[in-house]
C-alpha cells in the first residue's frame, strides 16, 4: 500500500473521530458547529502542509531524474560523435 493511501486514510480517520467526539460533545450548538470549522480549518492547513511537502518531494525528484536524462543523453551523444569520428576517420 502506498505511504500516500496510508497517510489520507490516517487523516480521514482523525477527521473523523475529531468531528465524532465534538458532535457527540455536551456543548451548545453554536459553540460546537464554531469548534467544528476551528478543527476543520486546523486540519486544512495540515493537509495543505503535508501536500506542498509531498509535491516538493515529487519535484526533487522529477528534477533529478530529468538531471540524470540530461547527463545520460550527452554521454550517449559523446559516444556517438566519437564513433562517427573513428568511423570518418578509417575510411581516408
Amino acid at each position: 500500500m502506498s505511504s500516500g493511501k496510508v497517510l489520507l486514510g490516517l487523516l480521514a480517520g482523525v477527521t473523523a473521530g475529531a468531528l465524532a467526539g465534538l458532535l457527540f460533545a455536551p456543548e451548545k450548538g453554536a459553540k460546537t458547529r464554531k469548534n467544528i470549522a476551528s478543527k476543520g480549518e486546523d486540519y486544512l492547513d495540515s493537509l495543505k502542509k503535508k501536500f506542498d511537502t509531498l509535491l516538493n518531494a515529487v519535484n526533487e525528484k522529477v528534477e533529478k531524474a530529468k538531471d540524470e536524462v540530461t547527463d545520460y543523453a550527452e554521454k550517449v551523444k559523446e559516444e556517438v560523435s566519437d564513433y562517427a569520428e573513428k568511423k570518418m576517420s578509417k575510411q581516408k
